[in-house]
């Protein structure tokens, strides 16, 4: 069964979607004219913009805390580290690389979702599913992608996360892994069954805490290190390009691994962003997708460059060659120990305290993950009952909630490696659909933001 996931996992995640994705960044900014460039500051002004009058949404800085919040994981502290630890330090180029081009991906995406959204008595409901049926006149397709969304992000996705962070908290702290599931499992019951309203709430106070507090320990760390700042931008820009004289022989492997981590981080192009913000209530559509666009440069260039120059500056990785030795071993008590890169940067400054924060960074994490996850599921239930049968949609709805709260607890205490390749199928087969959808939509997000910029 494994290996027939494994296979399956490899087949949806080939190089092929690499390459759409990246290529979908650079005709969508090509076609925007770098609207992630020209537009900055109406992307900074969109996300306080005022909620109608009328409306019933959530406002736009709320949707982008809630889709940063599922964006903000713990990718960005092992994500990032496995890409050092097998690309080397030029993968980070490449992240940033992916981070510029997939903003403008996030700008269509977001702004399709704005434009097809619909409404909903909780407030505004909308992403892939709706842009597919309204836009494209797929009903079939639309159904298909929100119930694979139920299950790769209501039930998998969710499992592994909680798996991450109770294996953390007893390695750090004497936590029993089942505690840690039952206590996420009861924070978790309290912010979903409030609705949408509770979750955007939670997220606009936990997603800038837990963000702007990571950074700023890890600007601590890179002060402590700061006369290596120079020589590791240096060994980023050589390595991207394959004149590092470490990782010159790998050149392929680093690129790959800086797409691949940069395209989990910021999830432009899968869809999930676009759920969120189908449910803000703005002015304009294109403000939104510029919201969102914002969201990308956070996750990528500030989070995910944190965690990078903390390990490259303290020096606490290894690079492997992938087939079981090192080219370079600066921390080789490490080996694979990609978590403890992060943690033993942390312990270079803060000696002993390296474990215990990147477990608590992890919970916090890993609570805001798995509350972004919720949305999406149950987005995709909203739209699957809308205007059909609101009984059968409110107890599809609460299965979810149960469901959820049990895989929380099931993933605390079991190995998730299956789980996890079966949440990474339903994402990538996400992706696909989402790219292609928005490729072929495309000229409404354009026409949109030309109008947007009209009134300017």
């Amino acid at each position: 069964m494994e290996k027939f996931v494994s296979t399956l996992n490899d087949i949806v995640w080939n190089p092929g979607l690499v390459v759409l994705l990246l290529a979908a960044g650079l005709y969508f900014s090509f076609r925007t004219r770098l609207v992630q460039v020209r537009r900055f500051g109406l992307m900074l002004r969109s996300l306080f913009g005022k909620k109608k009058v009328d409306g019933k949404g959530i406002s736009s800085f709320e949707a982008f805390c809630i889709a940063l919040s599922g964006r903000v994981g713990t990718g960005n502290i092992v994500g990032v580290a496995t890409a050092i630890a097998f690309g080397g330090p030029g993968a980070v180029f490449w992240m940033w690389v992916v981070a510029f081009f997939g903003a403008s991906t996030a700008f269509v995406e977001s702004t399709l979702a704005q434009i097809y959204k619909f409404p909903h008595q909780s407030g505004y409901r909308g992403g892939p599913f709706s842009f597919i049926e309204k836009g494209l006149g797929k009903r079939w397709l639309g159904v298909l992608f929100a119930v694979v969304t139920i299950v790769s992000c209501g039930l998998f996705l969710v499992t592994v996360q909680s798996n991450g962070a109770s294996m953390a908290m007893q390695n750090a702290f004497p936590v029993p892994p089942l505690a840690t599931g039952i206590g996420l499992a009861v924070l978790m019951g309290i912010v979903v069954i409030g609705g949408v309203q509770r979750i955007a709430k939670v997220a606009s106070i936990v997603t800038p805490f837990m963000a702007f507090g990571y950074i700023l320990l890890s600007l601590v760390v890179i002060g402590f290190h700061i006369q290596d700042v120079p020589a590791v931008f240096a060994a980023i820009f050589k390595g991207a390009f394959g004149i590092h004289p470490v990782c010159g022989g790998i050149i392929g492997t680093t690129i790959a691994m800086g797409v691949k981590r940069g395209i989990f981080s910021n999830e432009a192009g899968q869809g999930t962003g676009a759920m969120v913000s189908a449910a803000a209530d703005v002015e304009h559509p294109a403000q939104q997708g510029l919201a969102q666009a914002f969201s990308v440069y956070v996750d990528t260039l500030l989070v995910c460059t944190a965690t990078a120059l903390m390990i490259l500056t303290s020096g606490t990785y290894n690079i492997l060659d992938g087939a079981g030795g090192m080219l370079l071993q600066n921390a080789p008590e490490l080996g694979n120990n990609y978590a403890g890169y992060t943690q033993s940067a942390v312990d270079s400054v803060f000696a002993g305290f390296g474990s215990q924060f990147v477990s608590v960074a992890m919970i916090f994490f890993t609570f805001s993950t798995i509350m972004a996850y919720y949305f999406y599921a149950e987005s995709s239930i909203m739209y699957l009952f809308h205007n059909r049968n609101s009984r059968r949609e409110k107890l599809c709805v609460r299965l979810l909630q149960v469901a959820l709260l049990a895989a929380i607890v099931f993933g605390a205490v079991r190995e998730a490696d299956l789980v996890w390749m079966l949440g990474d199928i339903g994402v990538g087969l996400m992706a696909w659909v989402t790219v292609v959808s928005i490729l072929l939509l495309c000229p409404k997000a354009i026409d949109a933001l030309k109008d947007l910029e009209s009134k300017q």
